[in-house]
């Protein structure tokens, strides 16, 4: 392993120690996301170089009891074992997060070719209702700041312009959302929610997330 690092390039080093540092920062790497200004997906430079040095980051990571995994299909790596901690979400956020996950594995399910699927947050919120899971309709502050929060960690990216955000808004969502938790797991955590909700006290702000970046 050493003896491989030691081979590479200056260059190659320090672009490698700069993946790790990404990895262990924010747990997935994305092979494309989408560029505003072209309007189109775009290759992730890190992904590429994560990619071609693996066999080196599997040995690397397994020294800390760390896997790393890369889906071809979806276009994600990351990592998982007991060293990666799971990051505590605001309540909304939480909730957002894991009617995102359903409406992914609908959409995908249904008739989707494509490992990025586009929501809108009016059926964003419809979910919420379906669940009910919202005892009222958060604040319009409140909805910015979640969709902004899970924008920061690549689980969405908003098409439209948040200042402006309406039911309308379109949400793409990226396919790290895998990296959350199976469909069965999620509709129990959203059952707790509504009982939560229903009972009049306020559910956890810990999210249970497993692979949520920092």
């Amino acid at each position: 392993m050493i003896t491989y690092y030691e081979q590479l390039t200056e260059k190659e080093q320090d672009e490698l120690k700069e993946v790790i540092q990404l990895l262990y920062r924010q747990t997935f790497l994305l092979e494309r996301k989408y560029e505003k200004r072209t309007s189109r997906m775009v290759v992730v430079p890190e992904y590429r170089i994560c990619s071609k040095h693996m066999e080196f980051l599997k040995e690397y990571f397994a020294v800390a009891g760390i896997t790393i995994n890369e889906n071809f299909h979806t276009g994600v790596i990351s990592i998982q074992g007991e060293a990666v901690w799971g990051e505590k979400l605001p309540k909304l956020a939480t909730i957002y997060l894991l009617l995102l996950k359903l409406i992914y594995d609908e959409q995908m399910a249904a008739v989707s070719n494509s490992s990025y699927i586009v929501t809108t947050l009016g059926q964003l919120n419809g979910k919420a209702g379906e669940f009910h899971i919202l005892h009222s309709m958060p604040s319009i502050t409140e909805v910015r700041r979640a969709i902004a929060l899970l924008k920061k960690y690549q689980i969405i990216e908003p098409l439209d312009v948040l200042e402006e955000m309406d039911e309308a808004t379109r949400l793409i969502i990226y396919p790290c959302i895998h990296a959350v938790l199976s469909a069965d797991d999620i509709r129990e955590l959203l059952k707790t929610f509504s009982e939560e909700e229903h009972g009049g006290e306020e559910a956890s702000v810990q999210s249970t997330i497993e692979n949520m970046p920092e």
